[in-house]
């Protein structure tokens, strides 16, 4: 059974989940107008500033020189590799897609919490998490037309790399401060790189991008970059990293969703029962043995 510590980290973890799912409609929205490298460039600065500004208003003391390290690996995997090589792989394909590729994402979650954090998954999580992941591969090479996977999706799974170690590594952090404090010091530290690239990549007529676009930029930088951290980091501390990254399964099947009602991309049945598929693996995972780190 699980705690009630435990079970409000796995409800925080699936409103998390929630938020990050639309971060590939909108970063499509948003490339319509402006280069995977700007995007990714402003979406940070955006996170940065909101950051910087909340460590200043609550007063925050720089973080303790063993901490420094993680705060910087975490910062280039979840603020430059995992959105920029999103962004450049939304070029070329739907985000619907790319949202069933980044299901596999709790694996590589569960395996960086165990090379990183040093949690123990019983051989049932990790036999649910294998059959999600392939789930959602299946799901991806058919959506595809059964063909091998793209560069984009190349991309795609460079990204859940990043993500996978990113979030361990928030996890991680948010054992010594609270989750908002981790990702405000993550895209802090991360602003002045973010700020020369914004500029080195700005483009010529930035009047031209919609507000659509920008509305998209906003969404991308100050929620799915930032504030969307909050719960999550908090949701890992609580629930467990391994047990909350199989949450991320989930995420497919909610990009997809609002691909269909806000991009007008098919919802047939074939997604559904996928997502039927995964939803019952998760619930299987969830509730599998994964034994803390050692003191």
């Amino acid at each position: 059974m699980l705690s009630e510590r435990q079970n409000l980290g796995l409800a925080m973890g699936v409103v998390a989940v929630c938020l990050f799912a639309a971060t590939l409609p909108a970063t499509r929205i948003g490339l319509v107008d402006t280069s995977p490298w700007f995007l990714t460039a402003t979406r940070a600065t955006i996170a940065g500033i909101a950051g910087v500004v909340m460590l200043i208003v609550t007063r925050r003391r720089w973080p303790p020189r063993h901490l420094l390290l993680p705060i910087l690996a975490c910062s280039f995997v979840v603020v430059l590799g995992f959105p920029l090589a999103a962004a450049i792989a939304m070029m070329t394909v739907p985000s619907s897609h790319g949202g069933v590729i980044m299901g596999i994402l709790p694996l590589a979650t569960a395996a960086a919490a165990a090379l990183i954090q040093h949690e123990r998954p019983s051989r049932g999580f990790w036999i649910a998490a294998m059959v999600g992941s392939a789930l959602v591969m299946t799901f991806a090479i058919y959506r595809g037309g059964g063909h091998s996977l793209s560069l984009g999706d190349a991309l795609l799974l460079f990204a859940v790399v990043c993500g996978g170690i990113g979030y361990t590594l928030s996890g991680r952090l948010s054992g010594f401060m609270p989750g908002w404090e981790v990702i405000s010091w993550v895209v802090a530290f991360a602003l002045p790189v973010a700020v020369v690239s914004m500029l080195l990549s700005w483009p010529d007529d930035v009047g031209a991008i919609s507000l659509r676009s920008w509305t998209a930029i906003l969404y991308v930088g100050l929620i799915a970059q930032y504030s969307a951290f909050f719960l999550w980091n908090a949701a890992l501390a609580m629930g467990g990293i391994a047990r909350v990254g199989q949450i991320s399964l989930l995420q497919p099947f909610v990009v997809v969703v609002l691909a269909a009602t806000f991009a007008g991309e098919e919802l047939d049945w074939q997604t559904l029962v996928f997502a039927t598929a995964v939803v019952i693996t998760v619930a299987i995972g969830t509730r599998m043995r994964v034994a803390a780190p050692p003191a």
